[in-house]
């Protein structure tokens, strides 16, 4: 008769003797992840009954469905050796070591090679592909990249091995997250993208990605917010524009960046808000920025979360921020304010009771910024701090009568502001707030401006220029979205700010590249999707900048669905390597693009323009050698069950 066994109908196996690390039921915390083992949390049997113990051997009773057993074959017929049945998704290799049998998925996790042809020793199954080990008993791995195999039962009966064809039960969302965290850890792109797309498959919302990469980028980088974290928001910004098989590509870009972020850092660690007190909001506003101005940043990061402790709205919240990135010039050449924007950005997507936990990261950068002020080119030959500072002094005066009249002075002031005279810009700003313009009005029209300077931008220029109108253009649409959230007097010094660096910023255009509907593109196809694939094609070479600019002026001008072109837009910057500012220049620029055709829809030249900018922008920092889009493809035909190790077809689902 079998080993253990229960009635008709059920049948017990013995278990190895192992250790069960798993925590509490419940005992995750907020980012989604397992936490790391606490012995308080979930170990000591005193604290939690449910506390993990060594098992004996004969504790756990596994329910065999007898009914729908796979037979596999005689126990001494398995010995020291494998069989595989029908079942699962991929076959059951079924083992015997040490007089017992073991039963896991026919499927390396890692890479799809047949576990069956893998060897066991002591109790260790390990792959002949790349050598990954797992525990016979329980599928769990001692390599971090290769992830666990499922596991099946088995049980004995009469000397003949049956295994259930059902793997042993797992929280599908649980494991993922746990294992996304795992690929963000060890920076395991494969990991990390096989992550995003097993998430996906499950229907979890993507915001549960997001999550787990912004808890993660957050706390494990003691220098706080940065690029990572900035990329992965602007993904997450773009993913409704994006077709469907690039909305894990965008996830997964973003959650590499911030592991290569934190790639070797040390961890952040958060200090705790002041103790419950009475301090009115406006108080503790004024320390934040006292403590930011004298670069403290430990003071100001008290005071941030005493201002969240104590209720303050998420306006209130990102009003602190603003106020303290734009008391300086153009801050850390206008990261500052951007950080402090997509900051927003992502609680607006991952929920603001995730404010203490996000935005003390923001606190390391802001004390210790770059001030522009200090520089000699805002200085000199032309003192641009001087010009400024009498308009920032009216403007307590001049924002309360903000958008008390109609103004249509767009195309006036965008074009006072690309000139060479700052006086000039500054005077229309000013004009134009007397005239009853919105605060967002002018963040509006200066980011068309900063837009057309990518447009306008000469190849004869250095190739690294690209990144000085790059940042002007995104400090403008921080600017724009940060005044959309919450306006003030002391937000709209930034308006200044960018008019100061888009004036900067002039020699770039000096020649001025010309825009596209200045050149015939009648050689250009008509067709809408030959359009997109000469577009694609185009970013395949090198310094294709005024080529692909002309095939998404031809696109637009003959009336084809932007929205086609923005997801082509998406998937050629998603199929490269991209730099961080790639993945800027695309958000943002999408944000204006779109923003622009709904407020004029009878006007589409400046939308228009703002996607010729985004495309020369991409043109000029393409091809690369899209090593992350051969690493999705490996994770997408894995998915699908795909034998990669063999020669075959499927290589290219996932476009280039």
């Amino acid at each position: 008769m079998g080993e253990v066994s229960q009635g008709a109908d059920l049948a017990r196996v013995d278990l190895p003797r192992t250790f069960d690390w798993r925590p509490c039921p419940g005992a995750a915390d907020e980012s989604g992840h397992l936490p790391r083992f606490q012995p308080h949390q979930g170990f000591h049997p005193q604290r939690c009954p449910n506390a993990p113990r060594m098992r004996t051997g004969k504790e756990r009773a596994v329910a065999i469905d007898v009914a729908n057993r796979l037979k596999v074959g005689r126990l001494e017929e398995i010995a020291n050796g494998c069989r595989v049945v029908s079942g699962g998704r991929h076959g059951i290799a079924v083992f015997v070591d040490g007089g017992r049998a073991f039963a896991v998925d026919n499927r390396c996790p890692h890479m799809g090679f047949p576990l069956a042809r893998g060897s066991v020793c002591d109790g260790i199954l390990t792959c002949h592909w790349h050598h990954a080990r797992f525990d016979l008993s329980s599928g769990g791995t001692f390599d971090p990249w290769a992830d666990d195999v499922r596991t099946y039962d088995t049980v004995v009966e009469d000397g003949v091995v049956y295994v259930d064809p059902r793997p042993r039960p797992i929280d599908v969302e649980r494991r993922w997250k746990a294992r996304l965290r795992d690929g963000l850890e060890q920076n395991l792109n494969l990991v990390t993208v096989k992550s995003v797309l097993a998430l996906q498959e499950a229907g979890v919302s993507p915001r549960e990605s997001v999550a787990v990469g912004a808890h993660f980028g957050a706390e494990y980088r003691a220098a706080g917010w940065g690029p990572g974290l900035t990329i992965l928001t602007a993904m997450a910004n773009v993913l409704p524009a994006l077709e469907p098989t690039d909305q894990a590509l965008g996830l997964y870009h973003g959650l590499v960046h911030v592991a290569r972020n934190c790639d070797g850092a040390p961890p952040r660690f958060q200090l705790d808000p002041l103790p419950a007190a009475d301090v009115p909001l406006a108080q503790v506003k004024a320390w934040f920025r006292q403590f930011v101005e004298v670069r403290d940043p430990d003071g100001a990061e008290r005071a941030l979360l005493t201002a969240i402790d104590g209720g303050a709205s998420p306006a209130e919240v990102a009003d602190m921020l603003f106020s303290a990135a734009t008391d300086h010039l153009f801050l850390d050449i206008g990261h500052t304010l951007d950080f402090a924007n997509k900051a927003c950005e992502l609680l607006d997507l991952i929920g603001w009771d995730r404010a203490a936990a996000i935005l003390p990261s923001l606190v390391p950068g802001m004390a210790s910024a770059r001030r522009s002020e200090e520089l000699n080119n805002w200085r000199r030959p032309v003192d641009l701090v001087a010009l400024i500072a009498p308009a920032v002094a009216r403007l307590p005066q001049l924002v309360a009568r903000a958008g008390a009249g109609s103004w249509d002075g767009f195309d006036a002031l965008a074009g006072t502001l690309l000139g060479e005279d700052f006086a000039a810009s500054v005077r229309a700003l000013v004009e134009a707030l007397e005239a009853g313009a919105g605060l967002t009005d002018l963040t509006r029209t200066l980011s068309y401006a900063a837009a057309l300077r990518v447009a306008k931008f000469h190849t004869s220029n250095e190739f690294g220029d690209w990144i000085t109108v790059l940042h002007t253009f995104t400090y403008c649409n921080a600017l724009h979205q940060a005044m959309r959230r919450a306006p003030s007097a002391e937000l709209a010094r930034g308006i200044f700010h960018g008019a100061g660096a888009l004036y900067l910023d002039r020699f770039l255009n000096m020649p001025a590249a010309r825009l596209p509907e200045h050149r015939g593109a009648d050689a250009e196809p008509r067709d809408a999707d030959a359009l997109l694939a000469r577009l694609t094609d185009l970013l395949d070479r090198e310094q294709q900048v005024n080529e692909a600019a002309l095939v998404v002026h031809r696109y637009l001008s003959l009336g084809h669905d932007p929205a086609d072109l923005r997801a082509a837009l998406g998937h050629t910057l998603l199929r490269e390597d991209g730099e961080f500012h790639s993945y800027q220049m695309l958000e943002a620029g999408l944000a204006l693009e779109r923003e622009l055709r709904e407020l004029q829809p009878s006007r589409p030249d400046e939308a228009n323009r703002v996607l010729v900018a985004v495309a020369r922008y991409l043109a000029a920092h393409a091809p690369t050698s899209r090593a992350m889009l051969q690493t999705a493809r490996t994770a997408l035909r894995l998915q699908r069950g795909e034998a990669i190790y063999e020669d075959g077809e499927g290589e290219d689902e996932l476009p280039a």
